[in-house]
């Protein structure tokens, strides 16, 4: 079925899509369904097996194939109407005459039976002249449908940014699954030998104690992490339109890859590549075609007709011709008050298209923002990973020695944890900024 309907829309788009409007489909083939948990997929996999079975998007074509249908009405009555109808009747009735030289009133009885009310014709019709009424109808309606057209691509690059960042997300918890674990390793190594030096009575119990509260918080922070994984793999699945528990593998995607941005390239290309700006334009010229087409409400419309058939049974030849004009001369202000709506609804419609212009602007300036910044967090956290290894390394050292405290090992294991946590959220937000950045340009 879905296939079907896939093929449908694409016969109706029917060149539809402009060179350069519409971002072209991925290259990336989508992996099949058995490969999603057989081996490790990469994010332009997931996304490619997105956009081929998410149920939204195809909702959103059933839509467009729909609005399509809604132009084929408004054209409806621009062509010629065939009707054609039988009918016959038996009946009875009195009537009564009085006769002018007696005065007297008598009844007399009227049969009419089937083969003689009988009657067959077929009637052709045809708007003549409206004064573009209809023809403002359908403009309308084909605007409306190219609305739904681009709500597919909207939903496709929604789909897109929603896998990329569930995708991102899954690294992100296995990241701090592999930190949390290493420093649940290295706590339990300090809890060794904290035991080791209480029991030869160089340290204290208090030592053996935090050690302890240590190990213990450190396996807290791993069931976080691997439940952080659980969840964000479920999101993925569901981004991608498999079931929830697939255990789908992916690539880690955690690596820093310096991006240049062209400010004022990107900013001309979200404007013409976002789906939003396009509608916005397209409800405008929609708003536009209706206040046409309620202005000439005011107008007249000029339509003809024929019959041909036959009566009785006999079918005896009968037709006519007719030309009819229909004017409305006032119908207590119907028409005035559709007109000055459909005037206030295409102002609201203009302003909409400059409020979307301003939304996509800042949408573009703040993910730019956000991908800079991010990058600068990276190079920190990075540099402060180092330090931090190499100052849990000296005070490992001294605490072996004797010379170190438990809480001077402590703080500087925690430190090193939170360091490399950091690191670990700065290389996520830069890739889920990066995909944000791609949604602000209307690239999927």
């Amino acid at each position: 079925m879905r296939r079907v309907l896939v093929g449908v829309v694409l016969a109706l788009l029917g060149g539809v899509f402009e060179a350069g409007a519409q971002t072209p489909a991925p290259v990336t083939p989508p992996p099949t369904r058995d490969a999603l948990t057989q081996r490790p997929i990469s994010v332009d996999e997931a996304v490619a097996f997105a956009l081929e079975n998410q149920p939204n998007i195809r909702a959103r074509l059933g839509d467009y194939v729909a609005a399509k249908y809604r132009v084929d009405q408004a054209l409806a009555p621009l062509l010629p109407q065939v009707a054609s109808s039988v009918s016959t009747s038996r009946s009875q009735t009195t009537t009564l005459s009085t006769s002018s030289t007696t005065g007297i009133t008598t009844s007399t009885q009227v049969n009419r039976d089937f083969h003689e009310t009988f009657a067959a014709q077929i009637t052709l019709s045809q708007i003549l002249f409206d004064f573009g009424k209809n023809a403002a109808s359908v403009d309308a309606a084909r605007k409306l449908s190219e609305v739904a057209l681009e709500d597919v691509e909207l939903q496709r690059q929604l789909i897109t940014q929603s896998v990329k960042q569930a995708y991102t997300n899954i690294n992100f918890a296995r990241r701090l699954i592999r930190v949390n674990e290493q420093a649940l390793q290295r706590a339990e190594l300090n809890l060794r030998s904290a035991r080791g030096f209480f029991e030869v009575g160089t340290r204290p119990k208090s030592d053996v104690t935090r050690a302890e509260v240590d190990v213990a918080n450190a396996r807290v922070d791993v069931i976080r992490a691997r439940n952080a994984e659980r969840l964000a793999r479920v999101a993925l699945n569901t981004a991608m339109g498999v079931p929830a528990d697939t255990a789908t593998q992916v690539l880690d995607n955690l690596v820093y890859q310096p991006s240049t941005m062209d400010r004022t390239r990107l900013m001309e290309e979200a404007l013409r590549r976002r789906p939003e700006s396009r509608q916005a334009r397209l409800r405008a010229e929609a708003a536009e075609a209706l206040v046409r087409r309620t202005f000439r409400d005011f107008f007249p419309d000029i339509t003809g007709s024929g019959a041909y058939g036959g009566v009785r049974t006999t079918l005896d030849e009968a037709w006519s011709a007719t030309l009819s004009l229909q004017w409305s001369i006032f119908d207590g202000g119907n028409r005035l008050a559709r007109y000055r709506e459909a005037r206030a609804n295409y102002e609201a419609a203009q302003a909409r298209v400059r409020a979307t212009e301003l939304d996509i602007q800042r949408d573009v300036e703040q993910t730019q923002i956000t991908v800079s910044e991010a990058e600068e967090r990276i190079q920190a956290a990075q540099k402060a990973v180092e330090s931090a290894q190499e100052n849990f390394r000296l005070a490992q050292g001294r605490f072996d020695a004797g010379v170190g405290t438990i809480l001077e090992l402590t703080d500087a294991q925690l430190a090193l944890t939170l360091a490399q946590n950091t690191e670990a959220q700065a290389l996520a937000d830069y890739r889920i900024a990066l995909s944000n950045l791609d949604r602000a340009a209307g690239l999927r």
